[in-house]
């Protein structure tokens, strides 16, 4: 209903919603919806749609939805143009501003078509483009909605500058890139620093008929690692995640494989310079965290976490012999060359499951090094549709995850790392975690009522959960790696959340001189 800066931390404008009114205890907010709003069958956007999709989507969609909305007692129409959201009375601050951020569904198509059954119909949508033609499984063809009701609103000035917006889909990133260079498509996000170092050799660059770059992304933090499923029995010891994490030589693989483009992440708020604990904790944080001591890791306290180093030549002896170390501790013993437990016999084997060829050459020297110390990381590569069950259903051992942080950390903590969504299929709490600790440092970020307060919690939270070495941290980029054919033209000022194509133009006097030679 409002439509994110692309410029500000955490503020919106108007977009379904022409106002909004929220009380200073924020109790409520009404939303007066555009009376000219209307889906692409003409009808209006009306309070009942907006009712209806929420409802819908707390008792039928996916699990981060029953997260994000918990503290929402009721919603309804309250005007022939507004709806109104009360709220449970806690201190869920930005829960206005979530709020405004729900995607409206047109309640009157899906009384014709079941919400919860994948179909190939052509949703029904109020935005500036409307679905053309498509293939399943090849591509899909967006158009310009000629009489769309919200061209003019402030928020759209300036944007949605295609006429049509074609996605085409590739089973592989090489072929990929090959028919990008062609002139089969226009624009191209990469992903490897292999082929962003070595695959951009041509006369297309040469000549400036192809804009290679790299484009500033201050959007978010992140936290991306090979990720413990911790209700397997294997990985409930954080002696045996951290040893683990141990023979993860990093700094071979930035010289070797990624060309030196990335840096190593040692924060659940990598890249932030506000929310990544990087120093002792200071008072605010103490405030937080003195409470919680006896249930939270000791080094919460007393050391700030940083990720082992080795010096790259590919010779981690240091490293393996201190997870060897900490293997020993949790009751492990090297059985002619295998890692066993003491107790029970059982090897210290292990799945790591991934979908994107690519991982395996950053997985096969993480495995090796690993069967040094005696333990077992079989790579199971699945298809997409198997991937997303099987995480879904949380079966499996260990896989990459990345759990992207918005510039205003808030109730999405609940999805990524809350007890309630542990237990629930498809939640993005992946790794099973099940902290009472963990869920009341949440609860400060969600509640914190200034920047300060929200910096300190976040602190807070980024070193309970590193100390506890639910992933092994991989690595990230400050930048957008993209390649474009030059007649498509943006803006020269890039907004602080990094790529926004939706402001970019086509030039026709330039495409037909590129083309033409």
């Amino acid at each position: 209903m409002l439509e994110n800066s692309a410029e500000e931390p955490f503020t919106e404008y108007g977009y379904l919603a022409r106002s909004i009114e929220v009380p200073e205890d924020r109790s409520f907010i009404r939303f007066n919806l555009d009376p000219a709003a209307r889906w692409h069958d003409g009808e209006p956007v009306t309070p009942e749609d907006v009712v209806w999709t929420f409802e819908t989507l707390v008792s039928q969609g996916a699990p981060l939805y029953r997260q994000y909305y918990a503290n929402v007692t009721k919603v309804e129409k309250t005007g022939e143009h507004q709806v109104s959201f009360t709220f449970d009375g806690g201190n869920n601050l930005e829960l206005p501003l979530i709020l405004g951020q729900l995607i409206v569904l047109p309640q009157h198509y899906y009384e014709n078509v079941p919400f919860d059954q994948t179909s190939l119909k052509p949703p029904l949508g109020s935005g500036p483009y409307k679905i053309k033609s498509f293939e399943a499984g090849r591509f899909v063809e967006y158009e310009r909605v000629e009489d769309y009701w919200g061209a003019d609103i402030p928020v759209n000035r300036g944007r949605n500058n295609f006429d049509t917006i074609r996605y085409d889909y590739y089973r592989d990133r090489d072929v990929m890139l090959e028919a990008f260079k062609s002139g089969e498509f226009d624009f191209f996000v990469e992903n490897s620093s292999k082929r962003w170092a070595t695959g951009y050799d041509i006369p297309q660059i040469a000549d400036g008929r192809i804009i290679k770059e790299e484009i500033p992304n201050h959007s978010s933090s992140r936290m991306q690692g090979y990720a413990f499923n911790t209700r397997k029995d294997i990985f409930k010891d954080p002696r045996v995640r951290e040893a683990i994490g141990y023979a993860f030589d990093f700094e071979w693989m930035n010289r070797n494989l990624f060309y030196g483009q990335y840096q190593r992440i040692d924060s659940y708020f990598s890249g932030s310079e506000t929310f990544a604990a990087r120093e002792l904790p200071d008072e605010m944080e103490l405030a937080i965290l003195e409470p919680l001591r006896g249930q939270v890791p000791e080094q919460v306290f007393t050391e700030v976490y940083e990720p082992p180093v080795t010096d790259g030549s590919g010779s981690n002896r240091q490293g393996l012999r201190n997870g060897l170390r900490l293997l020993k501790e949790a009751g492990y013993e090297l059985v002619d060359g295998v890692m066993t437990n003491k107790d029970t016999g059982n090897r210290l084997d292990f799945e790591y499951l991934y979908i994107d060829p690519s991982s395996e050459r950053i997985a096969a020297p993480f495995a090796q090094a690993l069967e040094k110390m005696g333990v077992k990381m079989t790579l199971r590569r699945v298809d997409t549709s198997q991937y997303i069950e099987r995480m879904d259903n949380f079966d499996f051992d260990m896989s990459t995850a990345v759990w992207g942080q918005s510039l205003s950390p808030g109730n999405e903590q609940r999805e990524f790392w809350g007890t309630a969504a542990a237990d629930q299929n498809g939640s993005r709490n992946v790794v099973g975690i099940k902290d009472p600790a963990i869920d009341a440092i949440i609860e400060k970020i969600i509640a914190a009522d200034s920047a300060e307060e929200l910096a300190a919690a976040c602190r807070a939270l980024d070193r309970v959960l590193i100390w506890q070495y639910f992933t092994v941290p991989q690595f990230y980029n400050e930048v957008d790696r993209i390649a474009r054919w030059a007649y498509l033209e943006r803006p020269e000022t890039v907004p602080l959340r990094g790529l926004d194509t939706s402001s970019w133009w086509y030039d026709e006097e330039k495409a037909g001189q590129i083309k033409g030679r």
